[in-house]
């Protein structure tokens, strides 16, 4: 199992000198990845802080290619009916090859109602517009520099264009789709290069989510062997011996220890990710406490150690 890490992605402390600061040290120390997260805006007067103040994920990465050089650049996820099929390629284009071809591109459907609302996209059918989504962005990546593309579907009509610059990995960056359901996993499985999980997921099982995946892969003809696994491993390092301890949560000790159960049920790879502690991320948080905090845990839980 690769082991990444989330840079600062949510709350006081993700500004741009701690993103940096911390994907350096990542690469430093042998981390497979760093991931990004999106949230476009909050509803106001909410009593839930996990999401505030979250920089754009895209521009977040591109800026982080220029300051790295090995890890793969992850965002989990991006929301697909807040884009038109276009501008999304255009964009993950262009971070591909700004990137030196390390972007993994992180997919959902998204959830909260407001967001929704305030890009004007419809909630309805979501699934099936996610399904024409993907294959709108293969066609628009796939073929020669000049070849032609075109899509007609129900909920997406593209004309016969050309896009360029195609992304430099081939046919295009990994495409990892989210989703907690039975449907959304049987769509990681039938279309996409892997499956990515939530901060929520139940890490106890997350094997039964990845049976459903691999089932619907080979039930669609294709190998599920080939197929990543990646599990945002939302860490809250506290004292250890807890009782009724959550996987992550708990002394280094023992998150590794979880790592560990975490691969033995088919995960590929595990991202640690501290934007999901309040204690890191709240609004009583210390930013230059929070960065200590990271840093602290890049090394503690470093490949290898």
């Amino acid at each position: 199992m690769e082991i990444g890490f989330a840079v600062p992605g949510s709350g006081a402390w993700s500004t741009p000198a701690n993103q940096v600061t911390v994907a350096r040290r990542a690469e430093e120390l042998g981390y497979h990845s760093l991931w990004t997260l999106q949230r476009v805006l909050n509803p106001a007067g909410s009593d839930d802080r996990t999401y505030r103040n979250v920089p754009d994920p895209l521009i977040t990465l591109a800026y982080l290619a220029g300051h790295t050089a090995r890890a793969r650049l992850g965002v989990a996820i991006v929301n697909l009916p807040f884009y038109a099929p276009p501008i999304l390629a255009k964009q993950a284009a262009t971070l591909d090859h700004v990137s030196g071809g390390r972007l993994d591109l992180g997919l959902g459907i998204g959830w909260m109602r407001e967001e929704f609302a305030a890009v004007g996209a419809p909630m309805e059918r979501r699934g099936a517009r996610a399904e024409e989504f993907i294959a709108a962005l293969r066609a628009l990546w796939g073929g020669d520099s000049g070849d032609a593309a075109e899509f007609h579907g129900e909920f997406y009509d593209i004309p016969p264009v050309t896009m360029d610059p195609r992304p430099l990995q081939s046919p295009g960056p990994p495409l990892l789709l989210g989703g907690a359901s039975e449907g959304a996993l049987r769509r990681a499985g039938r279309l996409a290069d892997g499956w990515v999980s939530s901060s929520r997921a139940d890490l106890t099982g997350i094997g039964r989510s990845i049976d459903v995946v691999r089932e619907a892969a080979e039930q669609a003809g294709r190998d599920a062997s080939a197929l990543r696994f990646v599990c945002r491993g939302a860490i809250r390092v506290r004292p250890p011996g807890r009782e009724g301890r959550r996987p992550l949560t708990g002394s280094y000790e023992e998150i590794r220890g979880d790592f560990e159960a975490i691969a033995a049920q088919g995960v590929t790879e595990l991202f640690a990710d501290l934007n999901f502690d309040p204690e890191v991320t709240g609004p009583d948080a210390d930013p230059r406490a929070s960065l200590d905090r990271a840093l602290e845990a890049l090394d503690a839980l470093a490949p290898g150690t």
